[in-house]
């Protein structure tokens, strides 16, 4: 089984069973897992403790686990994977949209949440190399990347520019950007985008590339890049990233 010691998790879910069970699994990973039944309290823990993931359940007591992750995303970069039994296309949308990472489905296979948990844990958040956070910590810092039309990826602060201001990017949004940017004019298929950025083959991978991107293109967008399209879609094949003219 893979390890993953030194970093941290919080298990987010009301249900007591589901929650034990979900802590056991990271622990057995080498995490320090912290657990909160509510979303005040894992909005708290959040704060107080900045997990490296999070695991966190749709539907609280207290509050729609959509809004926890939203708000948690104004001041985290934890990966999020949320676990609900609400299971419906539009719930898993909404779910990534507002700042998920990834989408497991109530009941779920243990194995497959260790996979996914380790996956997004080995993942360079904002590196071109492909090395493991463990390797990228013994070379030097990547350079920054021009991507050009004032947008500009600057992987040791893990964070990407646009005209100079900071884009509020999830983990996996920058780290598909990253992917795009290194190599401008590659035509990408669904599955190398996962392998490059999720470091392995997930169900629904075509519905969790589609939606991260689409994001990706709102957030460049808003952001005033209107005046050009970075990522481009070719047609029954998957994206392709413009660089300057």
């Amino acid at each position: 089984m893979e390890q993953v010691v030194g970093q941290r998790a919080l298990v987010v879910d009301d249900d007591t069973d589901i929650r034990e069970l979900v802590q056991v699994l990271l622990e057995g990973m080498g995490l320090q897992v912290s657990a909160a039944a509510s979303g005040a309290a894992a909005l708290d823990m959040a704060q107080r403790e900045s997990p490296d993931l999070i695991t966190l359940d749709l539907t609280l007591p207290d509050m729609d686990g959509r809004d926890v992750c939203r708000e948690i995303r104004a001041f985290s970069d934890a990966y999020i994977i949320m676990i609900t039994g609400r299971d419906s296309e539009i719930d898993r949308l909404v779910g990534l949209e507002v700042g998920a990472d990834d989408y497991l489905a109530k009941p779920f296979s243990p194995k497959e949440l260790r996979a996914r948990s380790a996956a997004l844990l080995r993942r360079p958040r904002a590196s071109t190399t492909g090395t493991t956070p463990a390797e990228g910590a013994r070379s030097a810092p990547a350079p920054d990347l021009d991507a050009g039309g004032g947008l500009v990826l600057v992987p040791v602060d893990h964070v990407a520019l646009l005209d100079g201001q900071p884009l509020p990017l999830t983990p996996a949004e920058l780290a598909l950007l990253t992917a795009f940017a290194a190599q401008p004019g590659r035509t990408w298929d669904r599955g190398d985008l996962v392998r490059e950025v999720w470091q392995g083959e997930f169900i629904e991978s075509d519905f969790l590339v589609d939606v991260h991107v689409a994001n990706l293109r709102r957030k460049l967008r808003k952001a005033g890049g209107r005046h050009r399209e970075w990522i481009r879609t070719v047609g029954g094949v998957g994206y392709t990233f413009a660089s300057a003219d």
